[in-house]
């Protein structure tokens, strides 16, 4: 039990820091043109607030994962860190308005049951 809570905390820290990263970057806008353009707003990027906070989720991520990956496989454990795509699709399609296909919405359901029959493995 105390896996699948350190696998959710992990992915759930992942899903956050994407949806932070996807926040502050919409603020700072498309990067793009000459190196000195990119690098101008790639220091941008870095000090936006909500990529900040996505790369401090990323690192706390990282933390609960090295703890799950002394407990369990690694051929388990990082299989199971697929729910994150489960839950970016729901996140961006609930809180970011994107469009999300049928076709990515039978993804998503696909790596759900790729998930369970993992599981009980």
């Amino acid at each position: 039990m105390k896996q699948i809570l350190l696998l959710l905390i992990t992915v759930g820290l992942n899903v956050a820091g994407q949806f932070l990263m996807k926040q502050g970057m919409g603020q700072v806008g498309v990067i793009g043109g000459s190196l000195g353009t990119m690098a101008n707003s790639l220091t941008k990027a870095f000090l936006n607030p909500y990529v900040l906070g996505g790369v401090g989720a990323y690192g706390f991520s990282s933390i609960f994962w090295l703890i799950l990956l002394s407990r369990v496989q690694l051929s388990y454990a990082y299989p199971a860190l697929s729910l994150g795509y489960v839950a970016v699709t729901i996140v961006s399609a609930l809180l970011l308005n994107e469009t999300v296909s049928p076709l990515r919405w039978l993804s998503v359901a696909v790596i759900c049951v790729g998930v369970i029959l993992l599981s009980r493995s």
